[in-house]
């Protein structure tokens, strides 16, 4: 067995897409609409995600850990 196979040809696309046409036959419209829905939701997802990031940095105060040193000299005030 080869260390690395490569992807496969175009004769092994058209076999894997008569495969899919087969198995799914009149729900391959809602499967493909679904996945793409899914896909959607997804990217939606990650550009929320950097959204709260990029917003959420500018403000925010280092932490503060009770009992930790943080770079602070006047915490002897126990």
């Amino acid at each position: 067995m080869p260390a690395f196979i490569g992807l496969p040809g175009h004769t092994e696309w058209i076999i894997i897409l008569i495969i899919a046409l087969l198995i799914f036959g009149k729900r391959l419209p809602s499967v493909m609409r679904s996945m793409g829905q899914s896909l959607r939701q997804f990217k939606k997802g990650m550009e929320d995600m950097d959204v709260d990031d990029d917003t959420g940095a500018e403000g925010d105060e280092p932490d503060e850990t009770p009992g930790r040193d943080n770079g602070n000299e006047n915490n002897d005030a126990r």
